[in-house]
């Protein structure tokens, strides 16, 4: 019998699975699909030889995060690649907003507006390891650093668009509000500076970087920690009910809030019933693979190097798109992210066809065909990109789900970042990772800190696991 069961073998299920074997108890990871790894898949979706990441791609969040920082990665694979350019964000004019790991540099490049932007990160910067530990803990914890953690509350609070007034060039706004959108939440609501602010700081501080041979290297060598420690993973099982679970001292739940209520049934406790089915879900994803002659010919010189690249405009057009997408609506001119590991991971290469990912936010549960409005964004800023394009690949939200049930009409993010959610999630709560289900914890992304392969949100769940098992063994 295993003394802990985990139901789902994504990076936060398996970080899971982790934590409580390094802790000595025996694990079972079950999986529903036939692989390991949920949105960390990477396989060859256009032409052989060239390899795509299913959903995540590059990861600042997985860089900083104390979990996956305390673990040795490469010894089982997983190793961390850097483009040249972190981040670009192309304008109509031809310039873009860039960003590279060092703040000075960045600030340089950004002109007028690089005192404002070397003074806002600089400082976030310098303490963002302390930073980090706090912000990727649940609210109600004691803080280690309480003094950077309420200076950074006080401007994630803000939105987006309050946020932007530091700046005054294109370049400046256009840079953060692309970092900002992936908060898919609207950039004039409280709190929707809070993504572009930690991922910009920690982007500074560990870059963003891809996973040599794609990003299902990371969940590969969690998979192997686990294994070699004892733990056991399951493929092609799919839990409907905790009835069908042999007896554990603790299972915890790599689903979102009403897969868990589902899979609860009874057992769950009425007022988390309630809060499971309130969880609100994020905007979806519109995502397409594409295998490129020589790369996507960008306009601006930058962009060619860059990992990741930003389609989305002004500051002004992505704050529109946001809007939209949260209002149920398409854009005409959608937000794009566009990823190039092969400039990090030539080995994603096959000779000079190159791996571009990329996907529109879209509302949640969009039925249209966003293909020709995602090639139209970057062609915008890359003329004759079509003319390069040897084959595709498109996945709609619909699809998205299919692969992940996690993905609820595309939400791959696993939740919306509305202001409560941000703080408080998937429920007001002491412990948000408990069920109210004795031995039972929530560890997905619908947890604080929220998406990102970075594992926090397993870790931190397998840490509560670990407090309610010792509280029933004095």
């Amino acid at each position: 019998m295993s003394e802990a069961i985990v139901v789902g073998a994504g990076p936060n299920g398996l970080a899971a699975a982790v934590t409580l074997a390094r802790q000595g108890l025996s694990v079972t990871v079950l999986e529903a699909a036939e692989e390991i790894g949920g949105g960390t898949a990477t396989s060859e979706l256009t032409v052989p030889g060239v390899l795509h990441d299913h959903c995540s791609a590059v990861h600042p969040m997985g860089a900083g995060s104390p979990f996956l920082r305390s673990l040795d990665l490469e010894r089982y694979g997983a190793e961390w690649l850097w483009p040249e350019i972190d981040v670009a964000h192309p304008l109509d004019s031809g310039r873009a907003g860039v960003q590279v790991r060092s703040v000075a540099e960045t600030a340089d490049g950004l002109g007028d507006d690089g005192p404002a932007w070397d003074g806002l990160f600089g400082p976030l910067v310098s303490g963002i390891d302390g930073l980090v530990e706090d912000l990727l803990r649940p609210v109600t914890h004691v803080p280690g650093y309480p003094v950077r953690l309420v200076r950074f509350g006080l401007r994630a609070v803000q939105p987006a668009s309050v946020i932007a007034r530091r700046w005054k060039t294109d370049e400046a706004r256009a840079l953060f509000a692309g970092v900002a959108a992936h908060v898919f939440h609207p950039l004039t609501r409280p709190v929707s500076s809070s993504v572009g602010l930690i991922m910009t700081a920690v982007g500074h501080r560990f870059g963003w970087p891809v996973v040599r041979g794609g990003s299902r290297m990371v969940t590969d060598a969690l998979a192997a920690m686990l294994t070699e420690t004892g733990g056991t993973i399951e493929t092609g099982v799919r839990v409907r009910s905790l009835d069908e679970l042999p007896p554990a001292k603790a299972v915890l739940l790599d689903l979102t809030p009403s897969a868990a209520a589902t899979v609860l049934g009874d057992r769950l406790p009425g007022h988390v019933r309630r809060s499971y089915a309130r969880f609100r879900h994020a905007p979806g994803a519109f995502k397409v693979d594409l295998a490129v002659e020589g790369g996507v010919p960008w306009r601006n010189e930058a962009c060619r190097k860059a990992g990741t690249v930003h389609v989305g405009g002004t500051f002004e057009e992505v704050a529109a798109a946001e809007r939209d997408i949260n209002r149920g609506r398409m854009p005409e001119r959608p937000f794009v992210l566009v990823a190039q590991q092969h400039l990090a991971d030539p080995g994603r290469s096959s000779g000079s066809l190159h791996p571009v990912w990329a996907y529109a936010q879209v509302p949640n549960g969009y039925t249209g065909d966003a293909t020709g409005a995602v090639l139209d964004r970057i062609e915008r800023f890359a003329p004759g990109l079509r003319d390069r394009v040897v084959a595709c690949s498109v996945r709609s939200p619909a699809d998205l789900q299919r692969a992940n049930p996690n993905y609820l009409g595309g939400d791959i993010i696993t939740g919306a970042n509305t202001a409560l959610q941000v703080a408080m999630r998937p429920r007001v709560a002491v412990d948000p990772y408990s069920t109210g289900v004795p031995g039972v914890f929530l560890c997905s992304a619908a947890t604080p800190p929220g998406a990102g392969v970075h594992g926090m949100c397993g870790f931190n769940a397998a840490q509560s696991a670990l407090r309610s098992l010792a509280r029933r063994q004095r």
